[in-house]
């Protein structure tokens, strides 16, 4: 009998990391006294920063658009891998924020960049950077792309309402006083060994209508009061406190890994409280986290993209990372990745 000699199974990972932060600071207090003088608002002290354990964020300035962060951090990326714009077949930007409705914001991104490549977006909340990944993960195991970008540029602090009617308008946007700007990219790419080893995701939609930005679309093609983030946090928080960590704890037992396994554990962070009781239903040790909601905000879908970057460069080969996605819709969902 002929033995046929096994096939390697194809892999995709990551093999470069960028980011790109905003240049202007805006501290939660100057938000805070920003938000009283605009609405009349008497407001506790430090209200924003005792809340949310957020003491500052980057805002982009006027002329910086989410492509604009995600085209730099893009060409770090390449710039990082050794690679030019023409080197790739794939360009996905993976944001909740964009540039204009249509068309995609892919497309302006990839003319700052001078790629020719196959452009699109992918939307997914704050899981939109992990689920572009994975997108482009799957493109190259299927034969359908070699090297992709896959980018995010995110402007959420534009959507913040400084100037509530209020209280009641306060509270209802008060999730978005967490926002920050920020852009990221990787370059995801056939890799022999290591890379993307494991990917899963949960969907609770019924709870779709929890938080969000409602203008831009059909059910609210115009207005400026659908432009601001609307969502009361503790009922967020409430939502992702009840669906648990069924997702991690599937990917824990599939994979069989404990936290020791894991060099670093990137979370999607909304606020510092958030943060620690994600760690404390989980029970990730806090040393494997790499904490930056206090001094960026919540970046949305760029959060995971910024940590990867700060941490690439001191991971080995065979080391492992695990992402933990959190995003509106309700959605949840973890990557393993393996340094190769």
């Amino acid at each position: 009998m002929l033995i046929q000699p096994s096939v390697p199974r194809p892999r995709a990972g990551i093999t470069a990391v960028g980011s790109l932060l905003p240049e202007d600071v805006l501290t939660s207090e100057d938000l805070q006294r920003e938000v009283a003088r605009r609405s009349g608002l008497t407001l506790p002290p430090r209200l924003l920063t005792q809340a949310t354990g957020i003491a500052s964020r980057r805002v982009a300035a006027e002329g910086v658009y989410a492509s604009t962060l995600a085209a730099g951090a893009g060409r770090r990326a390449l710039e990082a891998a050794g690679l030019t714009p023409p080197d790739l077949d794939l360009l996905v930007f993976a944001s909740a924020s964009r540039d204009v409705v249509e068309p995609a914001t892919a497309h302006i991104v990839q003319a700052e960049l001078g790629s020719r490549a196959h452009a699109l977006d992918v939307t997914n909340a704050c899981n939109s950077f992990v689920n572009g990944i994975d997108l482009a993960r799957s493109m190259i195991l299927a034969g359908r792309a070699r090297r992709a970008l896959v980018v995010t540029g995110e402007t959420p602090s534009r959507a913040v309402r400084t100037a509530p009617a209020d209280f009641a308008e306060f509270r209802a946007g008060f999730a978005g006083y967490t926002f920050g700007d920020a852009g990221a990219a990787v370059v995801v790419e056939a890799v022999e060994r290591g890379g993307i080893l494991d990917v899963d995701c949960e969907t609770h939609s019924e709870h779709w209508e929890v938080g969000g930005i409602p203008g831009g679309g059909s059910r609210h093609p115009r207005g400026d009061a659908y432009t601001y983030f609307q969502g009361d946090g503790h009922e967020l928080r409430g939502v992702f406190e009840k669906v648990g960590t069924a997702v991690v704890d599937r990917t824990l037992h599939r994979t069989g890994m404990d936290w020791d396994g894991f060099a670093k554990v990137l979370v999607h962070q909304v606020t510092v409280p958030y943060l620690e009781r994600f760690a404390e239903l989980t029970g990730v040790p806090a040393g494997k986290l790499v904490v930056t909601v206090p001094e960026l905000g919540n970046v949305a879908s760029a959060s995971i993209g910024v940590q990867l970057d700060r941490v690439f460069g001191e991971l080995r080969p065979g080391e492992r990372v695990l992402f933990v996605g959190l995003g509106g819709g309700i959605s949840i969902m973890t990557m393993v990745w393996e340094k190769s």
